[in-house]
């Protein structure tokens, strides 16, 4: 029953996706092909994999537990708080809260989290501050003056 529900709102989706792109206005400097081509490759691509999920089932899957949505309901708050507070608390800060709170949940050791959060912080910073070259604040600015 999920997969043929997965596979109609997909079926749906992939077509109100397609009419979509038979709304888009090719500008002056199109290419040969125009706008429309690609966003219909893709919802027809959807529109494919709807019809295998709805004609061909897998058999019903084990839910989570509501134990376990709670805990990816608090990941999901977790992520979303991450989000919000890189611009005010900069970067390292706002990386360490949120990696010890994710590395709190899979293994309850208040100590180890906050170290991995801590490392995974710092060397993500090195990494896309000196490796990939992105413009991150390490510290927010309020503090930096």
């Amino acid at each position: 029953m999920s997969d043929r529900l997965t596979g109609l709102i997909t079926i749906i989706v992939a077509l109100a996706f397609f009419a979509g792109a038979t709304q888009l206005e090719a500008p002056f400097f199109a290419g040969p092909l125009g706008p429309k081509v690609f966003p219909m490759l893709i919802s027809s691509i959807g529109l494919i994999a709807g019809m295998v999920l709805l004609l061909r089932p897998d058999e019903e899957p084990e839910w989570p537990t509501a134990a376990t949505i709670g805990r990816l309901f608090l990941a999901m708050i977790v992520l979303v708080f991450y989000a919000y507070s890189l611009k005010p608390l900069g970067f390292l800060a706002s990386t360490a809260l949120a990696a010890a709170a994710l590395s709190y949940q899979i293994n309850a050791e208040a100590l180890k989290a906050c170290i991995i959060g801590v490392c995974l912080s710092a060397g993500l910073f090195v990494i896309f501050k000196f490796a990939l070259g992105l413009s991150l604040f390490a510290l927010p600015r309020w503090f930096m003056g």
